[in-house]
């Protein structure tokens, strides 16, 4: 379980997060929705201890993050590129990551074997640096090395940037089939809301930092609230 108490970061004058409470529960699969400047990749930087905050505190099952290394065993997640080693190819960073998890050459090569299908024949055996693949392919590495380790706790920013609409759609049963397979809970932030209410048990819209709709999003309940919120900002 995750807790927020009190959350505050704020940039100058803008203020980029505040949210007094909220709890995502074991298993939640959260989307977390709004636009440009809403605070989303603020959040979810705080809570991978990535940037402090003014003010409050993220707990992870009980433990503040800023406090304590144990979370980060069981937490995968994919912010940007800069989490990415890009002067190694994605067979050489694959093999980083099992060495410093104590996994063999072969265990490594069998847990890739999940990805085959989101890796497209792209990827692997292209004599490519990571810094030297497509956008879209760069994407796919990084969700990939997220969910590598099978952790418990999965955090996206904008996963579905950069991916073909093929792609988006295996991205869309990867994710759903790993919540299903292991109880894992999922954290996405997405502009695409399409994608994002197709998979998503539940849904956090942000606005200017604070939290303004956070709904159950069974059977997709969700969309025509959001879609509301959307086109209001349009007109």
């Amino acid at each position: 379980m995750i807790t927020i108490a009190d959350l505050k970061k704020s940039f100058g004058e803008t203020i980029a997060c505040d949210i007094p409470s909220l709890t995502i529960n074991d298993g939640d699969i959260l989307g977390l929705v709004g636009n440009n400047g809403a605070g989303k990749t603020t959040l979810f930087r705080m809570m991978l201890d990535l940037l402090k905050p003014d003010a409050g505190e993220v707990a992870i099952d009980g433990v503040n993050p800023a406090e304590s290394e144990g979370w980060k065993a069981s937490t995968g997640a994919y912010i940007d590129e800069g989490f990415l080693i890009d002067f190694l190819t994605p067979e050489e960073y694959f093999a980083f990551i099992g060495k410093i998890t104590n996994m063999t050459q072969e265990a490594v090569d069998e847990r890739l074997k999940d990805f085959e299908r989101l890796a497209g024949g792209e990827i692997f055996g292209q004599k490519k640096l990571i810094r030297n693949l497509s956008a879209g392919n760069k994407q796919k590495v990084g969700i990939m090395s997220a969910l590598f380790n099978r952790p418990k706790l999965v955090i996206l920013d904008e996963p579905f940037n950069f991916l073909d609409p093929s792609s988006q759609n295996i991205l869309k049963h990867e994710l759903t089939e790993y919540n299903r397979e292991t109880g894992a809970t999922i954290l996405i932030s997405s502009h695409n809301l399409q994608h994002t209410v197709d998979i998503s048990t539940r849904i956090t819209l942000l606005e200017k930092g604070k939290i303004i709709k956070d709904m159950s999003n069974e059977n997709g309940s969700a969309r025509a609230e959001l879609e509301n919120y959307f086109d209001q900002d349009v007109e």
